[in-house]
């Protein structure tokens, strides 16, 4: 058997019927109230279909007076368990597993989607144009929002979910703890690298205490922020070795803030193009920080050939993807049967480069289509259509706009 198509049994007893996971992909397809709909359902019965043996919901904001975009789903009660449950069967149809994803975007907050002010660990705002001050959080609130994580996953775990992935990547509030730049607290919950874990090691425990030792939890770091004097990556490996002294079932490596997005391959070296995963390396540095905790690393991964090599090598345990499931649904079969694919992500780029790059960053405006472009397909898979890799730019930019205003502006990092 390849070593893509080899089963893995975690901690809690889960058996993943392969190393392929379909990673968290911000699908905004919720209703107006922020409750799962049918175009979700329609969505992850076409992925449960598809092969991997883990799916990875994207974003489930804990309190739906932060979002970070509009259409997100929100659980921070149990009024929508029933549509929650249907979510849970449709993933489940194709025999695979389904997990949660659960985040606050703290200081990440559209502000014109939860039309509440950002809060954060400290009141430091993000270094993008226009972003508003966050408000500091007391220690009771953050003390409210450990319990909250808790609470959706308690939601998740009754609604059928398999289990629940804490989002601890890409800037969001459990990042924020951890980055000196963004969390500059005096108290218990800041001040050096030990107080600033605390907040992601209290909602791991706050999570399991909830939902016992057969229902899976994992979580997704950054292995840097790739900012000067923010997370770095020895801080990083200090907080997996932490991690692994929990009962945690998976760690994902990723990296990246909006204000620097490595998730979309912003920052890639030749040597990372080679190996195609952006966070390979470090993945093999952290590796005995990790102890006995599979590690999945999520982020560039195309060929088959790549993935088996990351994975005989020891590198990584899983190997997530996401953009390519939003062109091929069915890219994991092809992957699992095939020792020369190649699943290829779209790549939109935005057109009259030579005046633009004048006006603006062109990087970070490609990095804004690419999500567009990649939503937009998730949004055609949810209609019961076939992707549509040749979709312009443009199109994607004014149906976003169409479909939810200003507040629907993506910004790069948020699965």
């Amino acid at each position: 058997m390849s070593a893509v198509g080899q089963p893995l049994t975690l901690a809690c007893g889960q058996t993943l019927a392969n190393r392929l996971m379909k990673a968290g992909l911000s699908e905004q397809l919720s209703d107006r109230e922020h409750a799962p709909t049918r175009e979700l359902e329609q969505l992850y019965d076409r992925w449960g279909r598809g092969g991997c043996g883990l799916m990875i919901t994207g974003n489930v904001t804990v309190d739906r007076r932060h979002m970070a975009e509009p259409r997100n789903v929100a659980i921070d009660d149990d009024c929508d368990r029933d549509r929650l449950r249907r979510w849970a069967r449709a993933a489940q149809r194709g025999g695979r597993l389904i997990w949660m994803q659960l985040n606050h975007p703290g200081r990440q907050a559209n502000p014109l989607a939860g039309r509440t002010r950002p809060v954060a660990p400290s009141a430091v705002p993000l270094s993008v144009p226009g972003a508003p001050r966050p408000r500091s959080l007391t220690a009771t609130e953050i003390e409210a929002t450990v319990q909250r994580f808790a609470t959706a996953a308690t939601i998740a775990k009754e609604a059928g979910f398999d289990g629940v992935q804490l989002h601890g990547a890409h800037g969001y509030l459990i990042s924020q703890f951890l980055s000196p730049l963004a969390n500059v607290r005096d108290d218990d919950w800041g001040g050096d690298p030990d107080r600033r874990m605390r907040f992601p090691v209290e909602v791991l425990r706050a999570v399991r205490r909830a939902v016992g030792d057969e229902f899976a939890v994992g979580i997704k770091l950054n292995s840097a922020d790739f900012q000067r004097g923010g997370f770095t990556e020895q801080e990083s490996q200090q907080v997996v070795a932490r991690l692994a002294c929990e009962r945690i079932d998976l760690i994902e490596i990723s990296g990246g803030t909006f204000e620097q997005p490595a998730m979309m391959g912003s920052i890639t070296r030749q040597s990372t193009r080679e190996r195609e995963a952006y966070f390979l390396s470090y993945a093999e540095r952290v590796r005995r920080h990790a102890g006995t905790v599979p590690l999945a690393v999520t982020g560039g991964f195309r060929s088959r050939g790549a993935m088996e090599q990351a994975l005989t090598e020891g590198a990584c345990d899983v190997i997530g993807i996401g953009r390519p499931l939003c062109i091929d649904p069915d890219a994991a079969h092809q992957l699992l049967s095939n020792a020369d694919h190649y699943a290829p992500a779209g790549t939109p780029r935005v057109t009259g480069r030579a005046l633009l790059g004048r006006m603006i960053d062109l990087h970070a405006a490609d990095a804004l289509l690419d999500v567009q472009w990649h939503t937009d397909q998730i949004h055609r898979i949810a209609a019961g259509r076939e992707p549509d890799p040749k979709r312009p730019w443009w199109f994607s930019i004014a149906t976003t706009a169409r479909r939810n205003g200003l507040a629907a502006i993506p910004r790069p990092g948020r699965s």
